[in-house]
């Protein structure tokens, strides 16, 4: 059940960042207009609506996961030190605190992201049977060096007493 509740939050996570990039992508005149008033450069607009989306549809696939999170974590709490700065306004107040619950449940993805139902898992799974699967094939070939060495020590010793020659 833990592993289904991770999965499903990790995509609506996901989908929050990837529905917010799409209208930067599509019309960054707006996006550029808030920039402008936050004192950035309005050319991020379209770069940061690009990274959005993608770095919501890998959050989503569960590629990269741990990076991905960290870095829509620390994204999260510079929108929110930048736009939502007036804490004695109470909806600029509201905007932050809904900002710092999304980068802590991004954190809390950092820490457990690699749960099944993503790629990471699926890679790290893999890693570790073909891991498995060279230290038995190391194993077998041990095994038949020292197959090998006593048979050749057999062959040497001929009178059985332990001795060659």
């Amino acid at each position: 059940m833990p592993a289904i509740a991770a999965f499903f939050g990790r995509l609506m996570l996901a989908a929050l960042f990837v529905l917010a990039g799409i209208p930067k992508i599509i019309d960054p005149s707006s996006a550029a207009t808030m920039l402008q008033g936050a004192n950035l450069p309005a050319t991020l607009a379209l770069p940061t609506g690009v990274f959005e989306v993608v770095a919501g549809l890998l959050l989503a696939l569960g590629f990269m996961t741990r990076f991905v999170s960290i870095l829509l974590a620390g994204f999260t709490l510079l929108a929110t030190f930048f736009f939502h700065n007036q804490i004695g306004d109470p909806l600029q107040a509201a905007m932050a605190m809904k900002n710092i619950a999304i980068a802590g449940g991004l954190l809390v993805v950092f820490a457990y992201g690699q749960m099944r139902w993503s790629y990471d898992h699926m890679r790290t799974t893999r890693k570790g049977e073909i891991a498995t699967r060279k230290a038995e094939e190391r194993a077998h070939e041990a095994e038949l060096a020292a197959a090998r060495a006593e048979g050749r020590a057999s062959v040497l010793d001929r009178d059985g007493d332990g001795r060659i020659g």
